[in-house]
């Protein structure tokens, strides 16, 4: 444990909040946690930049909690606190994480999202709730049923709010906006703030303190990237091998389409590996029980969309593939983010063909690294994948290094091994069996990062 780090009860939490956070398996706040946590105590409004898995959820969930408290409680139909979220997986974990922090405490919460029956959402609200998590959409709907008011409104939270721009949400948060007293507390959390954001938090925060603990649009440095260049045809065939191969036992599998996960689900079936979909055409009753199986690890692997891709908490995920890269290059960063979480390490492999060059260019930009390829013996592509440069620099005149005995890499995070970008070559016997000890990579240009 780093010595810099600070234990909950040093932030000026309530002994009943620290004692749950205890109970949950933690006694350190995480940096984004340890530096939220008292702007928000003092009543701050602020804007907060992290990355997904670093704990920003419990960031604001904690002092809102100790800031409620003490209050009256929410009246009938009303709401003292109002988180807004874009999906409905993200609502349903910050209510979660609401109801594990505040179970020692005298405070009601409620979650709504679309999807599901209005009706039962509406009753719940009749007794008023301390704590509301909604989605946007389903929001409004209720308000316009005058199911829900916001006069007793003191703390509003924007939980990823570029997802929520992302998602065409503008215009229901600006709406929900005017609805809401004027004098209230402001809490805008997201993984990036780019000029759209910082533009929509004009209209919300009054003079903000403003955290950033990671840079703009980082991937995680637990999450160990590479990328398998393939055939589109032999995608399927490919990840089957590999789960097969390496005995991956949780993997969480991101397509671009709701068709491509269904697709890929039953390939899976089929090859007798136990896979669920989870897209927005999903029943919500569909979703939960695939996340659920899934974190419970009844079900092996879980295609996703991006409707996923924030939102999905899961202790511990050891695996995340792209299947298909996304169109939207952030989106990378946040599906990745998925693994790797709470100081945990993670692989990340995407399965890339020639035709998503474009898109591996816009990642590799985005993120500043090139992302190391590696060629599996047997699924070399008939289009080969061009290279990705960060710049134009011409290519090393020393050529690239020559492998390291294979014999050293005795487990799938087996890459550089030098510290140097690099990639085997192909060269294995496609009928020969294939090993973690006998993949190769295909040696490109050095590039400096």
């Amino acid at each position: 444990m780093n010595d810099n780090t600070q234990t909950f009860d040093e932030l000026g939490l309530s002994d009943s909040l620290v004692q749950a956070t205890k109970q949950s398996g933690y006694t350190h706040a995480s940096p984004i946690q340890a530096q939220a946590i008292p702007i928000v105590l003092e009543g701050h409004d602020l804007l907060a930049a992290a990355q997904t898995g670093t704990g920003k959820t419990a960031g604001f969930t904690l002092p809102m909690l100790q800031l409620l408290a003490p209050g009256k409680p929410a009246g009938h139909n009303q709401a003292r606190a109002l988180v807004l979220t874009p999906t409905r997986e993200l609502a349903a974990q910050v209510n979660e994480s609401v109801r594990t922090y505040g179970k020692n405490l005298p405070l009601t919460s409620a979650v709504v999202f679309g999807g599901v029956k209005i009706n039962p959402q509406m009753m719940r609200l009749r007794s008023g709730a301390d704590i509301l998590v909604a989605t946007p959409g389903r929001l409004l709907d209720l308000y316009n049923q005058k199911a829900i008011r916001f006069d007793q409104l003191e703390i509003l939270v924007l939980d990823e709010a570029d997802r929520m721009l992302d998602m065409g949400f503008i215009h229901d948060i600006k709406k929900i906006i005017t609805l809401l007293p004027k004098k209230r507390q402001n809490l805008l959390f997201s993984a990036t703030f780019s000029d759209e954001i910082r533009t929509l938090a004009k209209g919300i925060v009054n003079h903000p303190k403003e955290i950033s603990v990671t840079p703009r649009n980082a991937a995680a440095k637990t999450v160990r990237q590479w990328l398998a260049p393939a055939d589109k045809a032999q995608k399927s065939a490919l990840l089957i091998h590999l789960i097969q191969e390496n005995s991956w036992y949780q993997v969480l599998v991101f397509t671009r389409t709701k068709h491509g996960a269904n697709k890929l689900t039953k390939q899976l079936d089929k090859a007798g590996i136990n896979a669920a979909a989870i897209h927005g055409n999903k029943s919500q009753g569909a979703r939960t029980k695939a996340l659920a199986d899934f974190k419970s690890m009844k079900t092996q692997v879980l295609v996703a969309t991006d409707i996923a891709a924030r939102g999905l908490d899961i202790d511990q995920l050891p695996q995340v593939v792209n299947f298909d890269l996304p169109n939207v290059a952030e989106d990378y960063v946040h599906r990745i983010g998925r693994t790797g979480r709470a100081g945990a390490t993670g692989t990340a492999v995407s399965l890339v063909s020639a035709d998503e060059i474009d898109h591996l260019r816009s990642i590799e930009r985005l993120i500043k690294k090139t992302i190391e390829r590696e060629y599996i013996p047997g699924f070399e592509p008939s289009h080969e994948l061009p290279e990705s440069r960060l710049d134009s620099r011409p290519q090393n005149p020393r050529g690239p290094k020559k492998s390291p005995n294979p014999g050293n890499s005795g487990n799938r995070n087996h890459g550089r091994r030098d510290g140097q970008p690099g990639a085997k070559k192909p060269g294995a016997p496609q009928n020969r069996k294939t090993s973690s000890r006998n993949r190769r990579r295909k040696p490109r240009e050095a590039t400096n990062t």
